[in-house]
């Protein structure tokens, strides 16, 4: 696995998340019907902090568990790290943890609590919206025209040994906050009722869906190395386009990205460096990877022998579509390319493999 995909697992506490796409999916209650599971099965498991809002089910369902009391630090309610640790249980129960902690705090955010918890060993079952997730804040303010200011770090979700997607439809969850059961009528501001527009709340769980199957597929990569399964599964589509420094890939580029975006799928850029290359492939590449960039492509530049080191990266990143340009016509390219071409067919059996005409560079550059 290349260096920037390694996960780094805590090898004592367990990290379980419960993942919704909108307050009011029921996670808390989910997390809360799993604890009272693993209670009844003899787990020692204790509640950290969750917050009921006062609704009675969730109240009723918690009632049945030990509490560790939260500390109260200006008139908020935080999780007391070290009194969990002094209790040692197994598990213990984390609600929100994109919190941000009250000044006064040991540590400044919520799931910072969850880190040293897991890292003294203790497993955490926890809640998270998909909208808290930095790496997607950015479309979050563009779908939802708010700014999420409590974010947690992508690594917490790829770090848990398990992530349950809490699901109910839109339409729903309407309903549900109509009723009052998402929100008290004081707490439903202009800004919550813009954000349970029907059309928001279809987008982000469009995102929770994808970042769902994103997280099984990371779980696919790891079993087929554990159980040295080299034939690609997918749970989800991924294109990969190869791009060559010696002429413009736009074209490439463009064509991948559309069709990552009717496959609902992830795309990656590659190039790979073969050896040095001068001053006008330098700028051939940036521009490249300029566009990448701004459509959200992930940009990787590999080193190694060409055909080798794309066919091993699109085995270990689960590719299924491969694009590349079509041979230039000259006598060196008629030589190599097929060649290369060729390997890729014969190793990457599972792959569907484009071939892109492209344009000469002088018409985009």
């Amino acid at each position: 696995m290349a260096d920037n995909q390694k996960r780094t697992i805590h090898l004592d506490g367990k990290h379980k998340i419960f993942l919704g796409y909108a307050p009011g999916v029921g996670k808390t209650h989910a997390m809360l019907e799993e604890a009272l599971r693993r209670a009844k099965r003899g787990q020692d498991v204790v509640i950290g902090l969750v917050d009921s809002e006062g609704r009675a089910p969730i109240e009723e369902l918690a009632s049945t568990l030990e509490v560790i009391p939260p500390l109260v630090l200006n008139g908020s309610k935080e999780v007391d790290v070290d009194a969990i640790i002094a209790r040692k249980p197994e598990v213990v129960l984390i609600d929100d943890i994109q919190h941000t902690n009250a000044a006064g705090s040991a540590r400044e955010k919520r799931w910072q609590d969850v880190q040293a918890l897991l890292d003294s060993g203790i497993g955490v079952l926890s809640t998270v919206n998909v909208h808290h997730f930095e790496s997607l804040n950015d479309n979050v303010s563009d779908i939802t025209g708010l700014q999420i200011s409590d974010t947690v770090p992508d690594q917490i979700l790829h770090e848990a040994c398990e992530v349950e997607y809490i699901d109910v439809t839109p339409r729903a969850l309407i309903n549900r906050l109509d009723r009052g059961d998402v929100y008290s009528a004081n707490q439903l501001t202009p800004d919550v009722a813009s954000f349970f527009r029907e059309g928001n709340l279809n987008a982000l769980r469009e995102i929770a869906m994808r970042e769902t199957a994103s997280r099984v597929d990371e779980d696919l990569v790891e079993y087929r190395k554990e159980k040295r399964i080299e034939k690609p599964w997918a749970a989800q589509d991924r294109v990969m386009i190869c791009i060559s420094p010696t002429r413009s890939a736009l074209r490439l580029i463009r064509r991948g990205w559309r069709m990552g975006q009717r496959m609902h799928g992830e795309v990656l850029c590659v190039h790979v460096e073969e050896g040095p290359i001068g001053d006008k492939e330098k700028k051939i590449l940036a521009d490249d990877f300029k566009l990448a960039e701004r459509l959200g492509i992930q940009t990787f530049t590999l080193k190694g022998e060409l055909a080798p080191t794309l066919i091993e990266f699109a085995k270990e990143r689960n590719v299924t579509q491969l694009i590349i340009g079509h041979p230039r016509r000259n006598r060196f390219q008629e030589i190599l390319k097929p060649a290369v071409l060729a390997e890729l067919v014969k190793s990457l059996r599972t792959v569907d493999i484009l071939v892109v005409a492209t344009e000469s560079p002088t018409a985009e550059h």
